[in-house]
């Protein structure tokens, strides 16, 4: 099945977590910085190309500065991503530059996926970079980002890039095997999962008893990450970076580490950066008719299914739409500001006018700029 698979892959994001890129005292691994530039310079050689999404600033920086655990407040923390930075990109350019591979570092936050115009911009110089033939690797800009650093999203930065640059296959390196039923660490008799079909929430459930001990993000924010990548349709791998040649076996089809399947009915682009791209600004609480509509009819969003309004957000904001019940259906960008959902929900299209003294539109939220979001 895998080399069926993945016998058409060409572009290839690999994340690397903390784990994989240290050693047990939190210094940078040199000898897997060496090696894993071997293995990829290599494997370009064969016409791959890679995107490389890494971990390990902070890790980085606890040595340098003489942290022996993580530190305790957030400033710290950012000293010590300040610090790691420097040192992760200057192994990674030594490493590559012995086999004339240029590498450029790419540093984004939360604000350049979830706005449209800068994550375009982001989308097109690592697809510059893409073609010079360069090596793009990406991290989140801890020094700033104090969610990013709390809790471990690289991995989902990574399945973000998924869609992004358009690539084929997402390879998750940790410190373990793959994805267990418990943590192997704990219990070396752990049912170890080669496959996993959908990600569910049985699946999710299982994610939260296992994990790694230097990266913030662990199992669960792997999974959360898969999540994402298949859902656009792109194959995900979480494999065991310490084992030297992982990746050139992932992609010859051996079964190495978790494959979880793409979703057959993918997302578009769009509909992608909609559904995990964005931070919705407010919530739309709508009735059991419009969010049947949405769920299963694929409808736009109107007013008169609307019971209320939460949150502050303007037109052309993104917005998460709940049932009655408080669950999450659907994600989208709204037609209208807060204030004007207030005025107009409940009402029938034809009485938008009488309402605000003007009609925009019929839709609150169109089918087109509207994403259902899995259970």
């Amino acid at each position: 099945m895998r080399a069926s698979l993945l016998k058409d892959t060409s572009l290839v994001v690999v994340k690397l977590g903390s784990a994989v890129l240290t050693v047990d005292n939190g210094q940078l691994d040199v000898d897997f910085f060496s090696r894993f530039a071997a293995e990829i310079a290599q494997l370009i050689e064969q016409g791959y190309k890679f995107v490389i999404v890494t971990s390990g600033a902070v890790a980085a920086g606890r040595g340098v500065l003489g942290y022996q655990q993580v530190p305790a407040t957030i400033p710290e923390k950012q000293a010590c991503a300040a610090v790691g930075q420097v040192r992760l990109m200057w192994q990674y350019e030594q490493a590559f530059a012995h086999y004339r591979q240029v590498v450029a570092q790419v540093l984004l936050t939360g604000d350049d996926i979830y706005n449209r115009r800068r994550y375009l911009n982001a989308r097109n110089t690592i697809a510059t970079l893409l073609q010079q033939g360069v090596i793009p690797i990406v991290n989140e800009n801890d020094t700033v980002v104090v969610r990013e650093i709390k809790f471990g999203d690289n991995d989902n930065l990574a399945a973000l890039l998924t869609s992004m640059v358009e690539v084929d296959l997402l390879v998750m390196l940790t410190d373990i095997d793959g994805f267990y039923a418990e943590d192997p660490k704990v219990n070396p008799q752990a049912e170890f999962l080669s496959l996993v079909r959908e990600v569910d929430s049985d699946i999710e459930s299982l994610a939260g008893l296992t994990g790694s001990s230097l990266g913030s993000g662990g199992m669960i924010s792997k999974i959360q990450g898969a999540k994402k990548a298949v859902a656009y349709g792109i194959p995900t791998i979480i494999a065991n970076g310490k084992r030297p040649g992982i990746v050139g076996r992932v992609l010859a089809g051996e079964e190495e580490g978790t494959l979880f399947l793409p979703r057959e009915n993918r997302l578009t682009c769009r509909k992608h950066w909609l559904a995990y791209g964005v931070k919705p600004r407010g919530v739309l609480v709508l009735d059991q008719g419009a969010a049947g509509a949405i769920v299963r009819g694929g409808k736009s969003l109107l007013p008169s299914g609307i019971l209320k309004t939460e949150g502050s957000f303007g037109v052309g904001d993104p917005v998460s739409c709940h049932d009655e019940e408080g669950k999450e259906i659907a994600r989208g960008l709204s037609n209208y500001a807060v204030d004007e959902v207030d005025k107009i929900r409940g009402c029938h299209s034809w009485e938008i006018e009488a309402a605000l003294g003007y009609h925009s539109v019929d839709e609150v939220i169109h089918r087109d700029n509207l994403v259902v979001m899995d259970d």
